[in-house]
């Protein structure tokens, strides 16, 4: 064992891994593990999503997942702090001391590295949704030159619609309800967008929803489905259910979708006035860059706001029921 620490510290040769391979968002991951554990993980984030093809040239990114050695820490009297593991990924070489959590990625060399300990392995939410999807979101993006939109995104026949707005704006009852009547989903949360094309991708795996967003749902039969998905509890203390789109009838867009319009939420209520309102060109730029500050700062996002411009924007506004909202986007995808 000593003789193998020496001669290979980082792991680099290690033979102990095991393998999964998935097409999403563009690309081809290969992940890589010491525990089949966090390949489950994997799974239960990207198995059976559609595989998604932005170009002719699929690019192959790889990710590594790895389960800290499990030392036990030194007891109190010791003056020594717990010793290093030596890690190896995404190009990069480096070392962590037990019970840390973390993710490196190198664009230039398409590759992660994640680093879980075996505490965060009893949370595995949190290990999926802060670490692993993290990891594949930001590589994914940045190796592809892909534009990340906080932003829901619906659509048929090819023709998306992103809805934008803060956290509560109502982005997933709306997605859940336009699911519900008919579109399909690319994205909850996160949307990433080709900055020449517009074409849309994303992992439409789950839909987060609050108990309150129940009552607009008119099938009981939806219901019930929802109230047996798992609870997770975000950091901020908001319960939701974690809706899995893979397990119903939900229909998940089977490709890209072109962004055809902007939708930006709004908490405002229309009142006798019209729900869904044009914006001006000339408005359009800037409310996107404030919605949007982390794309904004990309490189890529010069192209991508020049070519945006030539898309329409609406700010739709609160009717009496949610399904008003839906109509709405029923007659724009439509157009």
């Amino acid at each position: 064992m000593a003789r193998d620490l020496l001669a290979d510290p980082f792991g680099e040769r290690s033979a102990s891994m095991v393998r999964r391979d998935l097409q999403l968002l563009g690309a081809r991951f290969r992940f890589e593990s010491n525990s089949r554990r966090l390949l489950r993980l994997v799974d239960a984030a990207f198995a059976g999503l559609p595989r998604h093809r932005l170009s002719s040239s699929i690019p192959r990114l790889r990710v590594k997942l790895v389960v800290g050695s499990g030392r036990q820490p030194q007891p109190r009297g010791r003056r020594e702090p717990p010793p290093l593991d030596m890690l190896c990924g995404a190009g990069l070489l480096g070392g962590a001391t037990d019970r840390s959590d973390f993710v490196v990625l190198s664009p230039q060399e398409r590759s992660a590295l994640v680093v879980l300990s075996s505490p965060m392995m009893r949370f595995p939410y949190h290990a999926r949704y802060e670490l692993i999807e993290f990891a594949v979101f930001t590589l994914a993006a940045r190796a592809q030159r892909l534009v990340s939109l906080h932003a829901a995104c619906v659509g048929r026949g090819g023709r998306g619609l992103l809805l934008m707005g803060p956290s509560g704006a109502g982005k997933s009852t709306l997605a859940l309800l336009s699911l519900l009547h008919g579109f399909e989903l690319v994205s909850e949360d996160s949307v990433f967008v080709t900055r020449d094309t517009l074409l849309a991708t994303g992992a439409a795996n789950f839909l987060h929803v609050g108990a309150d967003s129940l009552r607009w749902v008119e099938r009981s039969r939806d219901v019930a489905a929802i109230r047996a998905s798992p609870v997770i509890r975000r950091r901020s203390g908001v319960r939701k259910f974690e809706v899995d789109l893979r397990q119903g009838t939900y229909r998940l867009a089977a490709s890209p979708l072109e962004i055809g319009a902007i939708v930006f939420l709004s908490a405002e209520k229309a009142g006798r006035g019209p729900l869904l309102r044009p914006l001006a060109k000339s408005s359009m730029g800037a409310r996107l860059a404030q919605e949007q500050a982390y794309a904004a700062n990309q490189p890529q996002w010069p192209a991508f706001r020049k070519r945006i411009a030539r898309v329409e924007a609406f700010e739709l506004r609160r009717g009496a029921h949610p399904l008003e909202a839906v109509d709405m986007l029923r007659s724009l995808v439509e157009r």
